[in-house]
């Protein structure tokens, strides 16, 4: 059987470092810091930490947890988790915003992408670019090979760029939006030269909203949460 694309859930938490933690002396900020490290990790199989700021000024750092959905009831235990281990240290790192959603098999390509991200690589590129998507109503009520022929070619502009990741999430009826698309690039100036290519495809007049849009900085957590010591 062909590779699909496994059921797993992503969440992403925008944090912010407040003014009582600034008001913190060296030692203590450190061992927050350590702290929030230790919180963020227990709860996923898998964790990334991106530098946000001084990119976007609406957050920090993000926080990237993956975990394997093999029962209904794992997200409840995830969500939970999150809010055990983090919910103490509000008081210094307050989340500010978070996007979530689900892996599933894509119903316009045969097989699993070659340029699909895998949430539980142990390597990640440079860069990471997200945002929420909502599609029009008319796009739903088009035949499905009509869609099928737009997302041809919107698959093939794509592919055109080997090098740079995607992974979409579905939200459907979980929050705001309908899809988080997410791209990891080791360029930012080529992975802008993608969406200004992807912006005359045919499936782009069926786009009713992908902001706000979020870029961010890998490095190891430490390396991350060090930046804020």
């Amino acid at each position: 059987m062909p590779e699909q694309t496994p059921r797993t859930l992503s969440h992403f938490a925008f944090y912010q470092f407040n003014s009582s933690y600034y008001s913190l002396p060296p030692e203590d900020r450190l061992a927050t810091l350590s702290a929030f490290q230790a919180a963020i990790i227990a709860p996923a199989q898998k964790v990334g930490v991106y530098q946000v700021s001084p990119l976007q000024t609406e957050a920090d750092i993000l926080v990237w947890s993956a975990v394997e959905i093999k029962d209904p009831h794992r997200p409840e235990q995830f969500f939970t988790d999150v809010a055990c281990q983090t919910n103490p240290l509000r008081r210094y790192i307050q989340s500010v915003q978070t996007l979530w959603g689900f892996t599933r098999p894509s119903e316009y390509t045969k097989t699993r992408s070659t340029q699909e991200i895998d949430p539980f690589a142990n390597e990640r590129k440079p860069y990471l670019v997200m945002y929420p998507f909502v599609k029009t109503t008319e796009w739903y009520l088009m035949s499905r090979e009509a869609r099928q022929g737009m997302m041809n070619e919107h698959i093939r502009i794509g592919k055109q760029y080997p090098e740079i990741s995607q992974l979409l999430l579905y939200s459907f009826g979980l929050q705001d939006q309908e899809f988080i698309v997410v791209y990891e690039t080791d360029d930012l100036t080529h992975f802008s030269d993608l969406v200004y290519e992807l912006r005359s495809s045919e499936v782009r007049r069926y786009t009713l909203r992908d902001a706000p849009l979020y870029t961010a900085i890998y490095h190891p957590a430490e390396v991350t949460l060090g930046l804020w010591a």
